[in-house]
């Protein structure tokens, strides 16, 4: 059975060095950004999270999303991922309960453990049990979210008696989690409401729910396209984009190579020359009627109910408006 597949755009506010800009124009740009895709179609707005980058990757992903459910009105917003082990449960859940009200409702959450040993080391985390502290922060989390007052003594957190005031307005906030190890897709079918991620994850996430009892029917995936960009004339497009996306390529290469921590034995992204990352096909330039014939198969084939793209950092946001114009002009009427 398929849905309704709807768009959007993650913001991770990098200012890289090489086309360093004031931080408050930046980001006042991005917001700008973000308000604008709403009036053309897309339906979502989301903010990653790492720390102590060059860039500035932002940081504090709950800080801008209350900034965008000022600046917003229909479309769901939501940490794309935030790492939950950098947080303690009880201040997390407060916070998107806090958001929730401001947004109207519109919080949609995704978390996962992480893949970077600096940045716990920053938090004064234990690298190696970040897993085991996400079960127990879920089970917080979620608990609260209920509206339970919880008491809770685990490895990691102790908690007496805690509660949310005010309640989120729903309740539960929706929660998906994004991951590619086995024990990451088991989490995900044990404690989410669906899965962040890639295609080739979605068979052994709806095996993980079957082996838990629950019906492999019921997987909601959420995909990321980080790389994809429609445009009418993609060889152009390559050539003034790549630079950009040449930046996101190798740092995320550099990262994702640290510690090995990814869940993915060879990861795709590596710190390369940008000649070489133009040859490579990483940046996905395609035009409106390729768009649609993907999106629409990925919907049918995986149930796919939202994809991600992504604002590239260091270009100028109104010089990226004619591209997300583009698709939302040639592409969303497709999946109206």
């Amino acid at each position: 059975m398929t849905g309704k597949l709807t768009f959007g755009y993650l913001y991770d506010f990098r200012n890289p060095p090489q086309w360093r800009r004031d931080w408050h124009e930046l980001y006042a740009e991005i917001l700008d950004f973000a308000a604008w895709t709403e009036t053309v179609g897309f339906d979502g707005a989301w903010v990653p999270e790492h720390h102590g980058a060059e860039d500035g990757y932002c940081p504090a992903p709950n800080v801008l999303l209350a900034a965008l459910a000022a600046r917003t009105k229909r479309m769901k917003l939501g940490s794309g991922i935030a790492l939950a082990p950098l947080y303690h449960p009880v201040r997390f859940a407060e916070e998107c309960a806090a958001l929730d009200i401001l947004s109207g409702g519109r919080m949609e959450m995704q978390l996962a453990i992480g893949y970077r040993k600096r940045e716990t080391e920053a938090y004064g985390v234990d690298f190696t049990k970040r897993g085991a502290m996400f079960d127990e922060f879920l089970e917080i989390v979620q608990r609260l979210w209920a509206g339970e007052t919880v008491t809770f003594e685990g490895r990691f957190y102790q908690v007496r008696d805690a509660r949310i005031m005010p309640p989120a307005p729903r309740g539960r906030i929706p929660l998906y989690i994004g991951g590619f190890a086995p024990k990451a897709l088991e989490r995900v079918a044990k404690r989410a409401d669906g899965y962040f991620g890639n295609p080739e994850f979605v068979a052994p996430y709806r095996d993980a729910l079957a082996a838990l009892g629950k019906d492999p029917a019921s997987a909601r995936v959420r995909f990321q396209s980080l790389f994809t960009v429609v445009a009418p004339d993609p060889a152009a497009a390559l050539e003034e984009l790549a630079p950009y996306f040449h930046h996101v390529n190798n740092t995320y290469g550099q990262w994702l190579n640290e510690d090995k921590a990814i869940g993915i034995d060879d990861p795709a992204l590596k710190p390369m020359d940008l000649d070489a990352f133009k040859a490579s096909g990483i940046l996905d330039v395609i035009t409106p009627d390729a768009a649609v014939a993907r999106y629409r198969k990925l919907r049918d084939e995986y149930a796919v109910e939202h994809v991600t793209f992504m604002l590239p950092p260091g270009l100028l946001p109104t010089k990226f408006m004619p591209y997300a114009e583009c698709f939302a002009r040639e592409v969303l009427p497709a999946f109206a």
